[in-house]
Order: structure tokens, then C-alpha cells, then sequence
């Protein structure tokens, strides 16, 4: 069996041999944290960092994340919406006024959240994401899909530019600087938006599936799948996609990191003492702003604000595997991140883990 490091309540042994089952079956690495109220009973990595399986996974490693890092983007929107600062029923305009370009004077803040904006499409070079005005400007010039509201359809390099843009123009500060100023800073998490070269030899590149190569590219059944520009393997390893910022998509950091930020959605808007929201802030991202056929995804969703939500629980996965659950009656979280890439189709690794430490809430409540 792989060689399991960190450390488990004994209630959730299940947890760490789920891990291991994958790893044994052929993943490189990965690790996975369950925090239960802002306080992690599971935090356990394994495998190999690097395709040759020669870096063993460290307790530090970090990982592109993918879409998860959605949920970090959406955190920052909440908080500035609980401050007064971010209205999400007001038009992206009132912060925003170039964006009434092309139709979108009645697109709302809530509809970037919600993916209803009817701007799903990343249609420029994968070049000019790496440059935030250029990626602006572009969105700027688009014209709606739909009717914003009317429907909705995964924003999925998207998202992060246009709620990026509104944070900005609110604090003069970019989503990883908020991020790293107010969320990771007073919470101590080791997650990145924007992710500075020291950080470089921490970084466990992604694998692409088996018989694949660094030119894979995100599919229609996949979580980041988008009409427009494919993104590549090779783009999500290279160096430019690691210091840009692409809050949609580029966040680094581990299982541990990933399930203590969104420990304050699920206790109310305080973890380990730090209060970035209130109570009723928190909820906000719970309520459900569309639920129907995504037009992207091609499956029926619902819609929080910033998040996925799935019958009582909510969050969001990533490209290649990674996934967080928030439970917010158990105030747990759940985070699973790899740097092994499978093909969508029958990926359950992620609710895998999720359903082992479902078994210790179980003995924990008991």
C-alpha cells in the first residue's frame, strides 16, 4: 500500500486509505485535508510530485488547482459584498462603466457570480490571459450569449477576469492581492493567486492522463470546459500561468491550505479566530441563483453565488480531479488536490475522499 504521511483522528481512518487506494491504482500524488469546525482531523499527502516519480510529495508541495480556485475568487466578492462595498444585485456598470459595451448594461454582479452573464467564452490567444488589461478589454468588446439571467452556461476562464475586474475597481487591488491581504494573510493559508517564483520548487506540475500528452486540453464533459481557445496541459505547467494572475483557474496550493479558507464558509465566516464574514455573509453564497441545464457544462446545475451547489452541501472542482465540499450543517470541508490529471468521464476520485469522511462525520456525531 503508498506510504501515507500527516495525520487523521482515528475516526476517519478512511480518509487516508482512500488516498492510498489511488495511489496504489496509479495516481502520482496528491493530499487531502478535512477540517471539521475551522480545525483539520484529516491532514494527509502522498505519491510523487513530479511525473518521473522521483520528488516525493512533500507536506508543503502545492498544486495547480484548477477551478477551485474559483471558490478563493468568489470568497473575495463575499467579503466585499459583506462589507457594503460590492452590491450583487447592483449592474457590473456602477463599478465598472466600460463593461456596458455590447449589450451588458443589464448584466449584474450576481450573474458573473452565478454564471448566467452570458459571457462564457475565452475567444483570445491563451497569450493574452497572462495579461490582465489586454483580458479586460477583450471581455469589454463582448457581446452577451443570452440574455443575462435567463440561463447559464460555466464561465470557465472567464469568471475570475470579470469578478477580478469588479474587485479591483472597488480596492485599487488586484484578486491575489486582496486574496493574500485578507483571506490567506489573517488565516495563515499557503494558497496563491498569482504565485511568486520562491514558490517554484513547491509546485507539483500537472500529469496529464495516462496515454496523454502536455497538449491534452480540457473537454466538453470537464469541469473547465469551454467553447473558444483550449487550454492546454503545457499552458497550466508553464511559468507565465503560474505568475499571472487567472482567477478563474490558476490557484496554487494544497489540501490543507483549500480546506482551512473555506472553513469560513462553513462555520459562519470565522476560522481559527479570524472573522472575514459575518454569519448571514457566509449564507449568501448558498443562495441559489439558477438551477437548469447548463448550457456548457451540458448537465442540469444549480447556482450559488461564486459556488456549485449540490443538495445541502456546496463548492466546486477543477480540471484534472481536485475538488472541494463544504458541509455546512457538520461545519466541515473537505478538500482533494492531485496533480494527476484523468479524463473527466468517470473521475469519481474526489467523491471518493468526500464519502470516507462522510464515515468519520459519522462517528463523530455518534
Amino acid at each position: 500500500m503508498a506510504d501515507i504521511q500527516g495525520s487523521y483522528d482515528d475516526l476517519f481512518t478512511a480518509v487516508p486509505s482512500a488516498l492510498a487506494e489511488l495511489l496504489d491504482g496509479g495516481d502520482t500524488g496528491g493530499s487531502v485535508a478535512v477540517f471539521v469546525d475551522g480545525e483539520p482531523v484529516v491532514d494527509v499527502w502522498g505519491g510523487f510530485a513530479d511525473a518521473g516519480r522521483t520528488a516525493p510529495w512533500e507536506q508543503d508541495t502545492i498544486v495547480n488547482v484548477f477551478s477551485v480556485t474559483k471558490t478563493m475568487t468568489a470568497l473575495c466578492a463575499l467579503v466585499l459584498a459583506d462589507r457594503g462595498e460590492l452590491d450583487p444585485d447592483a449592474p457590473v456598470t456602477r463599478y465598472w462603466p466600460e463593461f456596458a459595451a455590447a449589450g451588458k448594461g443589464g448584466v449584474l454582479v450576481r450573474h458573473l457570480l452565478s454564471h448566467t452573464a452570458g459571457l462564457p467564452d475565452w475567444d483570445g490567444p491563451v497569450e493574452e490571459i497572462y495579461d490582465w488589461p489586454s483580458a479586460t478589454a477583450r471581455l469589454v468588446a463582448q457581446a452577451p450569449q443570452w440574455e443575462p439571467g435567463t440561463a447559464a452556461g460555466y464561465h470557465s476562464l472567464t469568471q475570475g477576469f470579470l469578478v477580478g475586474e469588479v474587485i479591483w475597481r472597488i480596492t485599487g487591488r488586484s484578486v491575489g492581492e486582496f486574496f493574500a491581504d485578507e483571506v490567506a494573510g489573517p488565516l495563515g493559508a499557503d494558497f496563491h493567486i498569482g504565485l511568486a517564483a520562491e514558490h517554484d520548487r513547491r509546485v507539483a506540475l500537472a500529469v496529464p492522463p495516462p496515454g496523454r500528452d502536455e497538449d491534452y486540453t480540457a473537454g466538453a464533459a470537464g469541469n473547465d470546459s469551454a467553447s473558444g481557445t483550449p487550454m492546454r496541459v503545457r499552458d497550466g505547467n508553464s511559468v507565465a500561468w503560474r505568475r499571472a494572475q487567472i482567477p478563474a483557474v490558476s490557484g496554487f496550493g494544497n489540501a490543507r491550505s483549500v480546506a482551512l479558507v473555506q472553513s469560513v464558509m462553513a462555520c459562519g465566516g470565522t476560522a481559527r479566530g479570524v472573522r472575514l464574514l459575518s454569519q448571514a455573509g457566509s449564507d449568501r453564497a448558498r443562495e441559489e441563483q439558477f438551477s437548469g441545464d447548463d448550457r456548457v457544462l451540458g448537465m442540469p446545475m444549480r447556482w450559488g453565488l461564486g459556488y456549485g451547489l449540490f443538495g445541502n452541501t456546496y463548492g466546486w472542482g477543477g480540471w484534472g480531479g481536485s475538488l472541494m465540499v463544504i458541509e455546512p450543517e457538520a461545519r466541515m470541508v473537505v478538500a482533494y488536490v492531485t496533480n494527476q490529471m484523468r479524463e473527466p468521464a468517470g473521475d469519481n476520485r474526489g467523491m471518493e475522499i468526500v464519502m470516507s469522511a462522510y464515515d468519520g462525520l459519522m462517528g463523530l456525531r455518534a
